[in-house]
């Protein structure tokens, strides 16, 4: 493999931007696939889209990858879902992916879930093209979306190709680097006709060249004198400042097509290899196994030892795929490495390469590459390396769980069956939870959204044949003080043999918001115990006690956030005085004095994204009111659509899509994602305590 020709790229975007469609549309012009399928209108659905849920829904759930080659490129491409229920299908895709390209509709522009996008591209530092799709819809508008890209994603979003048309007129680009024009003939688009610029355009194409190379100069003195100079910037420079400028994530080119129009897809393509960086241009750092502060390099070269990370798992009828990206070194069939955090020694029995649910069988991978390996126990996101305790990559980031359900099946002889369905979508995704209610015996399971559990449920009645009852959504409330208490608790047990003594005092205090960054699992323990007053190995005892405590609030039993514990003094018995006696001592703490702190509820509250046409907005509005909703913003765009964005608690959103049908004779759409939590209001608060109670005493009877 010639690494310099690798590009391993990823396709995000909001739902129904094109996603799909455009990767269909690289598989066939790529020649890895020789008929087209859309994702909706009957035929097998689109390649990427392999699971019998996917062609119904006509969405993408899981990503999926597939290697295709342009030239002497060789391009493995990652297609993602657009839905927030998956988030984590996009996270863990673009922690092991060296680009991406974004996708915005040429109409919606920027919406809900291309913030998300943009925010996880960040997080791990992926480079990325923009690609405006759908040119061809009615009321298309590239520059609207160019300045949507400015201002909601802080983007510095640089034009570099020109459209000739837009809308119905939509017939090709201009290139603004080369100044050539590029139309697709052929039944599929497959022909790319090179021309001269149109007449008419030459002035506006001229005005955004120059607007580019202004872009591109503020990365490089040498354009910038040429500028000055008025002299003429050759094309090599502009590639070699756009591609380091590209790579260091300083701009963000635009591209511009429609992909179910076949047009705009190979300039793209073209864009990939020429600008986004190839394994050897990204560095990647990992952390010494044994000091997680000291850094520990990775080369992708093929030479030296081998270090992996299995970033998906899929269970299949052949057992479990894991995918791996191998950042160093190569891996040869059956040989054995070891797993970095359980330290075991596996053995790498397939070596496959994935073409969606198609596989193709590999000797060896080397490092650069995105394989999947069959028949090794792995979790997501682990590392496997030549030696045990050599290093360890950075995890993928899980978001909290927002909705639970409760799943039995209909017949108790099949609680075995369902209990291994959970188990394995528990491996295969992180953000899907499984839990035991500890009173209720209730089989509980979390996550995204209600579309997330949706799925889940569907698929365990299809895959495993199984008939499963599903409860009424619950939502994850959390409990968090709202005011300081000083606590003074004394533990004291006397009953023959050694008694229990321990003595503990302090405050218990609201934790400001940007003290900790621990998401929602805001808890922080400190003491300032001087001169022995409590023997050092018990403090911790304090901290455990209380961590199993914060598990379930005072006031409903729900998970206590955004407190913090400051131990300030105490005192121990001799003989009495042990680990378990400050535990207890803690936990009996917390019950008395967390009521002192006067605690509230707060709830998860979901940015919704909702496009309509006009003549609905008012019912809509009202109706989001009633939901206490706050409407943030809402565009009215020429074409007669409005955009509404607005904050919904996730309580009040269950349902939802089948009342906006109703509300707009089925004409409006919407997305949501989780947004944060917020205080519930004093009488809804006293609804879900009162619920509870009661809850509580039905078990008990």
């Amino acid at each position: 493999m010639n690494l310099k020709k690798v590009r391993n790229i990823g396709i995000s975007a909001h739902i129904d931007s094109g996603k799909t469609t455009l990767s269909e549309r690289i598989l066939f012009y790529t020649g890895r696939i020789h008929k087209i399928e859309e994702v909706r209108g009957g035929g097998d659905g689109a390649t990427m889209d392999h699971m019998e849920l996917e062609k119904e829904r006509g969405i993408t759930i899981t990503s999926a990858a597939t290697s295709v080659t342009w030239g002497d490129y060789s391009i493995n491409l990652i297609d993602t879902p657009g839905h927030v229920d998956f988030t984590v299908e996009v996270e863990r895709s673009l922690r092991v992916l060296d680009g991406a390209v974004l996708v915005l509709c040429s109409v919606g522009g920027v919406q809900a879930q291309s913030l998300t996008v943009d925010r996880q591209m960040r997080r791990y530092g992926v480079p990325r093209l923009a690609f405006i799709n759908k040119m061809d819809r009615t009321g298309a508008d590239p520059f609207s979306v160019m300045q949507q890209m400015r201002d909601k994603l802080n983007a510095n979003a640089v034009m570099f190709q020109y459209p000739i048309g837009a809308g119905e007129t939509f017939e090709g680009c201009v290139d603004l680097i080369t100044g050539k024009a590029y139309y697709h003939e052929g039944a599929k688009g497959e022909k790319v006709i090179e021309k001269d610029c149109p007449e008419e355009l030459k002035d506006e194409v001229a005005e955004k060249r120059q607007e580019m190379l202004e872009a591109l100069s503020m990365f490089s003195d040498e354009m910038m004198e040429m500028l000055l100079s008025e002299e003429e910037v050759p094309s090599e420079l502009v590639y070699k400042v756009a591609k380091e400028a590209i790579q260091s994530q300083s701009i963000t080119p635009v591209y511009m097509g429609t992909a179910l129009g076949n047009k705009g897809v190979q300039p793209l393509i073209d864009a990939v290899c020429e600008y986004l960086p190839s394994p050897l241009e990204r560095e990647i750092k990992a952390k010494a196994f044994d000091n997680p502060e000291e850094e520990y390099p990775l080369e992708p070269d093929p030479k030296k030892p081998f270090v992996g990370m299995g970033f998906k798992l899929v269970e299949d009828a052949f057992g479990q795929l894991t995918y791996m990206r191998i950042y160093q070194g190569t891996i040869k069939k059956g040989e054995t490495y070891y797993n970095q955090r359980t330290g075991r020694k596996e053995r790498f029995s397939r070596i496959v390469r994935m073409h969606s649910d198609k596989r193709e069988e590999l000797d060896e991978a080397e490092a650069g590459d995105i394989v999947a390996i069959m028949g090794i126990d792995a979790a997501s996101g682990d590392t496997y390396a030549d030696a045990p305790k050599m290093c360890s990559l950075e995890n993928i980031f899980v978001p909290e769980a927002v909705i639970t359900v409760a799943i039995e099946p209909a017949e108790r002889s099949s609680s075995e069956k369902l209990g291994k369905a959970l188990q394995r979508f528990r491996k295969e995704d992180p953000t899907f939870r499984v839990s035991t209610d500890e009173e209720s015996g209730e089989t509980l399971i979390a996550g995204m959204g209600e579309l997330h559990l949706d799925i889940y449920v569907e698929r365990i009645k299809r895959e495993y044949k199984l008939e499963v009852t599903v409860g009424a959504p619950k939502v994850s409330y959390r409990e968090t003080p709202t005011k300081s208490a000083d606590f003074d608790y004394k533990h004291k047990k006397q009953s023959g043999g050694s008694g229990q003594f321990a003595h503990i005092k302090g405050a218990l205090e609201v934790l400001a918001e940007d003290d900790e960054e621990g998401g929602d699992e805001r808890f922080v323990f400190e003491d300032s115990i001087v001169s022995g007053r409590i023997p050092k190995q018990f403090i911790p005892a304090v901290e455990k006690g209380l961590r199993t405590s914060i598990v379930k609030g005072v006031l409903a039993e729900y998970p206590v956030v955004g407190l913090k514990c400051h131990l300030k003094d105490g005192s121990y018995h001799d003989v009495d005085s042990s680990e378990m006696a400050f535990q207890t001592a803690a936990r009996g703490m917390f019950r008395e004095y967390m009521p002192k702190t006067k605690p509230v509820l707060l709830e998860p509250v979901m940015l919704v994204e909702i496009e309509s046409p006009e003549q609905f907005q008012g019912g809509i509005v009202g109706d989001l009111t009633s939901r206490r909703g706050i409407v943030e913003s809402t565009d009215v765009k020429a074409d007669g659509t409005v955009t509404i964005m607005c904050e919904v608690p996730l309580s009040e959103t269950f349902g939802y899509a089948t009342d906006l049908r109703s509300m707009s004779q089925g004409q409006a759409t919407f997305s949501m994602e989780v947004k944060g939590y917020r205080q519930v209001p004093g009488n809804i608060q006293e609804e879900v305590v009162e619920k509870r109670r009661k809850e509580k005493e039905e078990r008990n009877k």
